[in-house]
């Protein structure tokens, strides 16, 4: 008799051993998940800020000299705080966003398929995001604010 008590408590301790490697295994298995579904949400957020920006100069160069829209976006991605950063250099312009509420300068770009002047940040949880859109001696200027 004194045998088989141990084997039912190795049997038993091995079961709990494998229930906690399966728990822990699915646990990383679902938040890899969740946060691949965060960063594509956050580059759909990104694509949709610079296909309005397109719109925009388009409606600025047919003889509106001033445009702006006002962008009807999550307060969050998930439970985390995000920013919409425009920038540009001589040859392109782009947005750019990431989590935290700090821009980095190191998150998704999605490029902005025009030549204009881009600049401006908006950091989530602080009020809609507005991009303006000026036209100066036919060159399209974008103005991102909001989120402060």
């Amino acid at each position: 008799m004194p045998s088989i008590i141990p084997s039912y408590i190795y049997t038993l301790f091995a079961m709990i051993v494998v229930g906690s490697l399966l728990v822990v295994a699915f646990t990383f298995s679902t938040e890899n998940l969740r946060n691949q579904a965060e960063t594509q949400q956050l580059k759909r957020i990104a694509e949709y800020v610079a296909a309005k920006s397109c719109e925009l100069v388009s409606a600025s160069k047919a003889n509106v000299v001033y445009a702006n829209f006002t962008f009807d976006i999550p307060v969050l991605v998930g439970d985390q705080q995000y920013w919409i950063q425009l920038e540009n250099d001589s040859s392109s312009a782009w947005v750019e966003t990431g989590f935290g509420d700090v821009p980095s300068g190191t998150g998704q770009q999605v490029t902005i398929p025009l030549q204009v002047s881009a600049s401006g940040t908006y950091i989530s949880e602080y009020g809609p995001p507005v991009l303006q859109c000026n036209m100066s001696d036919g060159n399209a200027c974008l103005e991102l604010s909001g989120g402060y």
